[in-house]
């Protein structure tokens, strides 16, 4: 096997640890993860895949047909969040190239492309106001409930967007943002007494819970997935329990002032 080959390998391989780490940053769940990885490897000749993936790790495993075995081991450094928009390009993508596998230095571009890849802000902003005003008015708020966690739904998603960035983990995330979102709208509340806080305060919580994670964990457990479901698992209980901290302790602070 020449150097070139093997180069070409490698660089396919790397590809395919990138695919698998975006796909777990979007919050794709692990098999699908695991499945993806396994066609692609086999639309690229590969003989055999072997696909290892916790919501932390991935470990691939590929043989190619002249028994040449490369196996690489990568650390996942995820948020936890989901991200349908990257979510469905990656998707699109690796369905292209089980249909006809682009050539390496293409599908790496459009794996770059991916990565950079952000739905637009405009769009989280207003589907967050939007998903909190309904919340609240459904949970029996009024249209000025719904329209005062509308307003704190874009807070948080200021937040989150720009906390992301830093090196804080979801759990330290979702504890600054449930402080301050608790004080504002008891700030808030106390301002005007015709709103009902526990009403802009569902609405605005269900923007934080982790539900489609909690999902997928029940998920992987009940398909064969034990450790990755039980992983995800205790993530989501600890997001969870974060956000029930700052929540509390903004209504103790406020109930002393």
């Amino acid at each position: 096997m020449d150097l070139q080959e093997r180069d070409a390998h490698s660089a396919l391989l790397t590809c395919l640890l990138d695919i698998g780490a975006l796909l777990l940053d979007c919050g794709a769940e692990v098999s699908r993860v695991e499945d993806t990885l396994r066609r692609l490897g086999r639309a690229y000749a590969a003989e055999k895949l072997d696909v290892f993936v916790i919501p932390s790790i991935i470990s691939i495993s590929i043989t190619f047909p002249a028994w040449e075995v490369l196996t690489e081991t990568r650390r996942i450094h995820s948020s936890g969040a989901t991200d349908f928009y990257r979510l469905e390009k990656l998707n699109a993508l690796s369905r292209s190239c089980c249909v006809e596998p682009l050539p390496l230095d293409e599908l790496r571009a459009r794996i770059d492309k991916v990565a950079v890849g952000r739905k637009p802000t405009s769009v989280v902003y207003l589907g967050s106001a939007a998903a909190a005003w309904g919340f609240a008015v459904f949970f029996g708020g009024s249209v000025y409930d719904g329209l005062v966690a509308a307003a704190f739904a874009m807070i948080i998603s200021f937040l989150q967007l720009h906390l992301g960035r830093t090196q804080l983990n979801q759990a330290a995330i979702n504890l600054v943002i449930s402080l301050l979102t608790g004080l504002g709208v008891g700030a808030v509340t106390r301002l005007l007494p015709a709103l009902h806080m526990d009403m802009i305060l569902i609405g605005d919580i269900m923007l934080l819970i982790p539900g489609l994670a909690l999902t997928n964990a029940v998920r992987n457990m009940l398909v064969g997935d034990t450790i990755s479901g039980v992983v995800r698992l205790a993530e989501c209980l600890i997001w969870a329990g974060a956000l029930a901290g700052g929540f509390m302790v903004s209504l103790l602070a406020l109930s002393y002032l």
